[in-house]
């Protein structure tokens, strides 16, 4: 989310079915798009994340939002992931609900189900996984931010004061040197 050429990049690791994930996608990151992305200031990137072993849905959640993303609809699969998480989370089979949600974010419901019933995105899962564990995360959500980790759906002044800080020193005009007189 954000333009390509943002001064700053976050990576945000992530699972669909974490509740402190939740809280953040939709207390804080409203709040963190509006001031930053939409100001050309931060992307974000979103890297999947499920904890499998305390969320059994989460991989699933996972693999439909990336399906999602081949329709380019992932943001809006993701706040709707995040905005029902308690009605699939405890389900025993979410798919069929899932793929309702598709409907809501605009999809096309034959492309969807079709990339969900092939498995085509499990692997592409398992491999952000991969990735935000080199990175060093081991809980949700974790965000990285030019070279550091943050853990926790911290509140949004703690990443304004990381971002602004990070902006600052990015974008700040190097003082002149003096002319020779």
């Amino acid at each position: 989310m954000g333009r390509a050429d943002a001064p700053i990049t976050v990576y945000e690791m992530s699972d669909f079915q974490c509740p402190y994930c939740r809280e953040f996608a939709l207390s804080t990151m409203p709040l963190l798009e509006r001031e930053y992305v939409q100001a050309g200031k931060v992307r974000f990137v979103y890297i999947n994340l499920p904890l499998s072993s305390l969320h059994k849905n989460a991989a699933t959640a996972a693999a439909v939002a990336l399906c999602a993303a081949r329709q380019e609809r992932f943001w809006p699969m993701h706040d709707l992931l995040f905005r029902h998480q308690q009605q699939w989370a405890a389900l025993a089979s979410p798919r069929a609900y899932l793929l309702a949600l598709g409907d809501s974010a605009g999809l096309d419901s034959a492309r969807l189900t079709q990339c969900v019933a092939s498995g085509a995105t499990a692997a592409e899962v398992e491999r952000d996984a991969e990735r935000a564990r080199r990175s060093g995360a081991t809980s949700t959500p974790t965000f990285y931010i030019e070279g550091a980790l943050l853990e926790g759906a911290a509140p949004a002044s703690v990443f304004r004061a990381a971002l602004d800080s990070i902006y600052r020193s990015k974008t700040a005009t190097p003082p002149r040197p003096p002319r020779p007189r």
